[in-house]
C-alpha cells in the first residue's frame, strides 16, 4: 500500500481525514445523585451484517417516530410539603462533576504538522518534530486533539482552541486566519470539567452535567450540519434533556453517558458508530432526513434492567460497558478493532456484544482509524486490529491482532493509552510517554519521519525535568500535558 503524502492524514484512505480524539474516563461524582431510573420496556435489534440476524420491525418505526425533542420538559410545582420524589428530584440537580484524572497540570506541549494552526506556536510554525512548549497556555488539566484542531482544558475549567476554524471548531469568532493559530479562549456558560473533539467538532461538559458543542459533524458526501440548524460557529446546549456524566466524540458523531446510566448519540451513522440507526438510514437518515441523526436518542440495549457505566467513542465506532461488566460495540470492525471475528460483521449498527473484549478485563481504551489500544486493570498496554506502519506496537512483521495482544514493554506501570490515525502513545505512571506507528507526519516526536513499530521514549528539552500527564493525537499532530518534575 502507498504511503500517504506528507502532509496528508492516513485517514485520508478513508472516506476523509479521521481526526479523531476523544476524552476517556468518566469525571468522578462529587455530590449524591438520583439511582437510575428503570429504563422504559426497550429491545436491542441485532446486526444484519454479512449473514447477521436482523430485527427491523417495530422498534425502528417506534424510534423514527419518536424523536425527542431538544429542549427539556417543564415540571409544574405544587404547593406544601414536597412529596418523598420531588425532594429526591431537588436532590438530583446537586450535581457537581470533577475532571477524569487526579495527576494535577501542566504545560501544553504539541508536536507535528501545524499548517492550520493546530500547533498553536503562531502562523510562521508550520511543523514540529520534536515536542514545543505553547508557551501562551498554562494550567492545563486536558488535551484533545481534534483533526485539525485543538482544545485545552485549563484547571480553573476554562476552554482554550487554535487550529483549523473552516467549519467552527474552534467554538468562536475569528477575525483573521492569523488568530487561528494562538490559543483563544471559548465562552461557556459554567465550568467544564471535560472536553472531546472529532474531525470537525468539538464539545465541553460542564460540572453540573450539561454538553455544549461547535462546528458539525461531515459524512461521505460532505457536512451535515452539527443540528438540524446546520454549523455552529459558537458553543450550543445539547442533550438538554437529560444530565450527563461524561461525553466522547468520535470522528463525526458525539456520545453521552446520563447520570442515570443511559447512552445518547447524534452524529454521523454511515458506519453504525450511533448504534441506533438501522443501516438502511445510515447516510442522512434515508427517507426520514437529518433529524433521524441529528436529535439525539436514547441507545436500546439489550435488557431494560441494563445499566451503562461506561463509553468509548473514536474514529467511527462506539464501545459500551455495563454494570454487568458486559461490553456492546458498534461501528466499524474491519480489521477487528472491535475484537469481533471478521466473518461475523464488518459493521455493526445496533450493539452487539463482543466476548472478546470482556475477557481482556478493560480499564480504558482509545481507536485509532483503523486499530484500538486497550487499558486493562492489571496496568498493561494492549493492541488490537490492523498492523500497518506499526500502529500495534507488536514489533517488525506482525500481523493484523484479531484479538487484544498485550505489548510486552508495557506490560505494566501505564496509565494512559491513545490512538491517532495510525499512530499510537502510551503515559507510564513515572511521567514518560511512549509513541509508536507512522512517521511520516512527524508526529511520534523522534525527530525523524521514519515508522517505528515498538514503543519508543518520546525525548525533547521541553520534556527534560518534566512528566507528562496526558496525550491526545490527532489527524496529522499531538499533543500533550507536562507538569514540572
Amino acid at each position: 500500500m502507498a504511503r500517504p503524502a506528507k502532509k496528508q492524514s492516513v485517514a485520508a484512505v478513508a472516506k476523509k481525514p479521521a481526526k479523531a480524539a476523544a476524552a476517556e474516563k468518566q469525571p468522578t461524582k462529587v455530590v449524591e445523585e438520583l439511582p437510575a431510573e428503570p429504563a422504559k420496556d426497550e429491545a436491542t435489534t441485532s446486526v444484519v451484517q454479512n449473514g447477521h440476524k436482523e430485527d427491523e420491525t417495530a422498534m425502528e418505526v417506534d424510534k423514527i417516530a419518536d424523536l425527542p425533542t431538544s429542549t427539556a420538559a417543564v415540571v409544574t410545582k405544587k404547593r406544601g410539603r414536597r412529596t418523598k420524589s420531588e425532594s429526591s428530584d431537588a436532590g438530583a440537580k446537586k450535581i457537581k462533576l470533577d475532571i477524569r484524572h487526579s495527576r494535577g497540570f501542566g504545560h501544553v506541549l504539541t508536536v507535528g504538522q501545524g499548517d492550520t494552526g493546530q500547533l498553536g506556536l503562531g502562523e510562521d510554525v508550520m511543523e514540529k518534530s520534536r515536542p514545543q512548549i505553547v508557551s501562551s497556555l498554562s494550567d492545563a488539566v486536558d488535551i484533545v486533539a481534534g483533526g485539525m484542531h485543538t482544545v485545552v482544558l485549563t484547571k480553573n475549567g476554562e476552554v482554550f482552541t487554535f487550529g483549523c476554524n473552516d467549519e467552527g471548531s474552534l467554538g468562536r469568532n475569528v477575525e483573521e486566519e492569523e488568530e487561528c493559530f494562538e490559543p483563544g479562549k471559548v465562552a461557556i456558560d459554567g465550568k467544564v470539567v471535560m472536553i472531546s473533539a472529532g474531525d470537525s467538532h468539538s464539545a465541553a461538559l460542564t460540572e453540573d452535567g450539561r454538553v455544549f458543542a461547535w462546528g458539525t459533524f461531515r459524512d461521505s458526501s460532505g457536512p451535515i450540519g452539527l443540528t438540524m440548524a446546520g454549523i455552529q460557529k459558537t458553543p450550543m446546549r445539547m442533550f438538554s434533556e437529560v444530565a450527563v456524566q461524561k461525553i466522547s466524540s468520535g470522528s463525526d458523531h458525539l456520545v453521552a453517558l446520563s447520570m442515570d446510566g443511559h447512552i445518547f448519540t447524534l452524529g454521523n451513522s454511515e458506519q453504525g458508530q450511533l448504534g441506533r440507526v438501522p443501516e438502511r438510514f445510515a447516510h442522512r437518515g434515508g427517507r426520514h432526513g437529518l433529524e433521524l441523526l441529528l436529535m439525539s436518542d436514547k441507545l436500546r440495549m439489550k435488557r431494560k434492567s441494563d445499566v451503562v457505566q461506561d463509553v468509548w467513542a473514536g474514529s467511527y465506532n462506539t464501545i459500551v460497558r455495563t454494570d454487568k461488566n458486559e461490553m456492546y460495540v458498534m461501528g466499524l470492525n474491519n480489521y477487528n478493532q472491535l475484537g469481533i471475528a471478521l466473518e461475523k460483521g464488518l459493521t455493526f449498527f445496533m450493539p452487539t456484544r463482543s466476548a472478546t473484549l470482556e475477557a481482556a478485563d478493560i480499564e480504558n481504551l482509545s481507536f485509532g482509524q483503523h486499530h484500538t489500544l486497550l487499558l486493562n486493570r492489571s496496568h498493561g498496554a494492549m493492541a488490537l486490529g490492523r498492523s500497518e506502519y506499526g500502529r500495534l506496537g507488536l514489533g517488525d512483521g506482525c500481523e493484523d491482532a484479531k484479538i487484544p495482544t498485550l505489548i510486552k514493554s508495557l506490560a505494566k506501570g501505564v496509565i494512559e493509552v491513545k490512538c491517532g490515525s495510525a499512530v499510537s502513545y502510551a503515559v507510564t505512571e513515572d511521567g514518560k510517554c511512549y509513541s509508536w506507528g507512522m512517521g511520516t507526519n512527524g508526529q511520534l516526536g523522534t525527530g525523524e519521519e521514519d515508522d517505528v513499530t515498538e514503543p519508543h521514549l518520546m525525548k525533547s528539552k521541553q520534556l527534560e525535568n518534566r512528566h507528562v500527564i496526558a496525550v491526545s493525537s490527532g489527524g496529522q499532530h499531538t499533543v500533550l500535558i507536562a507538569k514540572d518534575a
